[in-house]
């Protein structure tokens, strides 16, 4: 027998065998409990990185450990294969999106296959695929109809070089995250996704997502935003106009001392029309994102209108300045403004020398200097008239009541939540599906005319690939309703949106009848574990949900929520920051299979840091894995060699000596360690207690016929514990041993609870530190009695001759350490 360990022989001979035998391929079975375990697909970028790599792991890990205890087991992949990245690049090679595209996914799907994941391949999807996107337009027309989307012209984030709208989300310090360019504010015609109706259902709903992280909910729950407060009204005298604001802190209104409203408003609009320097102000704020992120760090300026308002209670004159900081699509488009409570607002009136009215103070009589900042607490109200005397908490009832007598204000429900728009003026996305006939009006394009294609034979020339808007042939058609001229929507649907509902086709990928059968999708959701990273935490995971509501009241599935467990790995990190190729401080996976085999890539990364952490690369660490598993090949070929492989039965444990009896209480115990901690996905302390086995198996000396029998039986479990983390030796080294069937539907391994159950404790003995050996002692015994025994252990006393024991240390029914010179 070899005693040479060949990964790279190994796996690929059996990632053959399971592709040719589709040992992975799965189908619904009634009378096995299912097991639905996903990992968000990815990017076809053209090769995997370390990052998926950790992702896929985990999730393969997860997917062959449930399947061992017997569930069937959906465990699907696809592409998210729309986006911006596959048009950058086709200008930059002069090639068709789709070509890139294809290419990349055949590319990163060989990747996937030699690092061994358990993919049911069947079903791959691709979002770019008509077949796909065809049942996306399909459920648009179905959202369109029941009023959940809708047109309007709005002010957007622009990126003037990828010349398309950004998501708040995709602006990093007011540049687009891909092409680097100053993003502007730009008002245009887009279609947006009602996800607003949907605010309370979101937010109660988190509430009843127990195996989702604290960290992700309360994200959510800031995202959605949900606050009680006042509204009221301001009344602009020069205009006989009311200016109404909101406040979840109306306790502070008599230390208003401005307003504030956006560009757009049509205050500063008007007053734009008489001042040249509002004018030049207002076009210097269209060069600013409408993302909150970038207004929160940027440096607020603005401009006093020459207009004032009308203080509601107090009736005195405030003026109304227009501000970078105030957006048009949030709220009324004008805020009331506190200096002495709001920070941003202090240092708004300490650069424009603007009055600051402390209205609330410290309950407890503390001094608060509003010279130094703004105090933002609540408190007790002064200078302000009837209310003064009461708590913040009083106040807020009385002013909005008194609002509400004198029918200028009134409580309010507000949400920070915004409709989701979806409209994106690019070329390679989804269209969207509806005509424009000036007779008929806007229509949606009917069920058998879908799905409307993206036109394949483009020019792409002079550096760029041209929008829907630019193709002729694309936009002229005929209205499905009357037959007259009409004409396309040009714009494209947000990556986003076919990624909030792909989950669901994995259950049916093929079926032609609609977006997926109803059967398969009751029998396999909702999803039992989602695993991605937490930068999707808003967008993605929020979207995912408020589809999954939205297609449930259309009465297609029965589904409140999409995914049922979530885990958020960490990134994988080198040299103190993420891999990048910007960085110059990637690790292509590619490399190091081909030089430790997928088997130790993957023990890496899951041995080298909790996996909701951050993983630091290290080169030692996968050289750490690589050894870790030739030790185990060396173990199991040498056994084999050397005494076969029965195991199990005939072994008389009534006859086993200490020793004995200690290596399979420790083979007990690593079972039940390692079966918890893979349901508690801490993969790594998993690893070390096979660690821990393989060194215990290591040192065992046989002496008897019941020492062999045991002892195989110790050596084959660490075959069993690692095979969801390296499946690939873990396979071959069970068929080495004479055994039949697969490690793949081989019934999980169980611990015996009579041999984990012991009379004795095994007490540890170490010398400066190290481990020498083990002792089995009944409980309870004396320090004495331990200390003693020890001393007498063949192992200990070689380590102690010659030696000056300087100290001994005993923990009693735990351990003994020798301290010597």
């Amino acid at each position: 027998m070899t005693k040479e360990y060949n990964p790279q022989e190994i796996e690929a001979r059996l990632q053959k065998e399971w592709e040719d035998s589709n040992v992975y391929g799965v189908e619904e079975n009634k009378e096995k409990e299912k097991y639905y375990v996903l990992e968000m697909f990815p990017y076809p970028s053209g090769r995997i990185h370390m990052g998926h790599v950790r992702n896929y792991t985990i999730g393969d890990v997860v997917a062959r450990y449930k399947r061992c205890r017997g569930f069937n087991v959906l465990h699907p992949i696809g592409w998210d294969a729309f986006g911006l990245p596959a048009e950058n690049a086709a200008i930059q090679n002069q090639v068709h999106p789709s070509k890139w595209t294809h290419e990349n996914i055949s590319q990163m799907g060989g990747q996937l296959k030699r690092l061994g994941f358990s993919y049911d391949w069947s079903r791959e999807i691709a979002t770019c695929d008509p077949e796909y996107y065809r049942w996306e337009q399909w459920l648009f027309t179905r959202l369109y109809k029941k009023g959940l989307i809708y047109k309007k012209t709005s002010y957007v984030n622009w990126d003037p070089v990828d010349q398309t709208v950004l998501a708040n989300e995709q602006v990093i310090d007011g540049k687009g995250w891909r092409s680097g360019a100053v993003v502007e504010r730009k008002e245009i015609p887009q279609w947006f996704l009602k996800i607003t109706d949907y605010s309370d259902e979101l937010l109660d709903g988190l509430e009843k997502l127990h195996g989702w992280p604290d960290a992700v909910k309360t994200m959510q729950k800031n995202w959605i935003g949900k606050s009680i407060g006042v509204e009221a009204v301001f009344k602009v005298s020069e205009f006989d106009f009311d200016l109404p604001i909101y406040t979840t802190r109306p306790d502070t209104i008599l230390g208003v001392t401005y307003l504030a409203v956006a560009p757009e408003h049509q205050l500063a609009l008007k007053a734009a029309e008489t001042s040249s320097d509002v004018k030049e102000f207002i076009e210097d704020c269209t060069k600013t994102t409408v993302s909150e992120a970038d207004i929160e760090t940027m440096e607020k300026k603005g401009l006093d209108l020459g207009i004032h308002a009308v203080h509601p209670i107090s009736g005195e004159e405030v003026p109304v300045f227009v501000a970078n900081f105030v957006l048009m699509n949030y709220g009324t488009g004008a805020v009331m403004s506190v200096p002495a409570h709001d920070q941003r607002d202090w240092e708004f009136a300490k650069k424009y020398g603007l009055p600051i009215n402390q209205v609330i103070f410290p309950k407890d009589d503390k001094e608060s200097d509003i010279n130094r900042e703004a105090y933002v607490n609540k408190g007790i109200l002064k200078n302000s008239g009837q209310f003064d005397g009461l708590t913040s908490e009083d106040a807020f009832e009385a002013i909005a009541e008194y609002f509400e007598k004198e029918g200028t204000g009134k409580k309010r429900l507000n949400y920070r939540l915004r409709d989701w728009g979806i409209s994106r003026q690019r070329y390679w996305g989804a269209p969207i599906p509806i005509i424009y006939c000036d007779k008929c009006g806007v229509i949606p394009v009917p069920d058998d005319q879908l799905p409307v294609e993206l036109p394949m034979d483009i020019e792409i020339s002079g550096g760029e690939i041209p929008s829907l808007a630019k193709i002729d042939k694309f936009i002229n058609t005929k209205c499905p309703e009357c037959g007259g001229a009409a004409k396309r929507e040009t714009d494209t649907m947000d990556t986003f949106v076919e990624s909030s509902w792909y989950f669901l086709r994995y259950a049916s990928p093929h079926y032609e009848n609609g977006m997926f059968e109803k059967a398969s999708v009751d029998y396999w959701l909702t999803v039992d574990q989602y695993i991605g990273g937490i930068e999707h935490a808003i967008l993605h995971l929020l979207y995912s949900r408020f589809f999954t509501k939205a297609i449930r009241d259309l009465g297609l599935a029965g589904l409140d929520e999409p995914f049922n467990n979530l885990l958020t790995q960490g990134m994988v990190i080198k040299d103190g920051t993420k891999m990048s190729k910007s960085v110059g401080n990637v690790v292509d996976p590619d490399d190091m299979i081909k030089k430790y085999g997928a088997d130790t890539v993957r023990v890496f990364m899951l041995f080298a840091a909790p996996v909701i952490r951050d993983l630091d690369w290290s080169d030692e660490g996968i050289e750490g894995g690589f050894r870790f598993l030739n030790r185990v090949w060396r173990l199991v070929t040498e056994m084999i060699e050397n005494f076969g492989s029965t195991d199990g039965p005939g072994i008389d444990y009534d006859s086993l000596s200490d020793k004995t009896k200690a290596i399979l209480l420790k083979t007990h115990q690593t079972i039940k360690k390692v079966t918890d901690d893979l349901e508690r996905f801490q993969f790594n302390t998993a690893i070390a207690a096979m660690m821990e086995l393989l060194n215990e198996c290591s040192r065992f000396k046989t002496e008897n016929d019941n020492d062999k029998k045991v002892y195989i039986q110790s050596v084959l479990t660490i075959v069993r514990l690692l095979y969801p983390i390296a499946p690939h030796i873990s396979e071959e080294l069970w068929k080495l041993s004479g055994k039949e069937e697969s490690l793949i539907d081989l019934p999980w391994i169980e611990w015996d609870e009579e041999h984990i159950k012991s009379d004795q404790v095994n007490i540890i003995v170490q010398v400066n530190g190290k481990l020498r050996s083990q002792i089995l002692m009944n409980p309870g015994i004396s320090k004495e009695d331990i200390e003693q025994t020890a001393r007498n252990d063949k192992k200990v006393q070689a380590h102690l001759e010659g030696k000056d024991i300087r100290k001994v240390i005993v923990v009693p029914d735990k351990l003994v350490n020798f301290v010597v010179g």
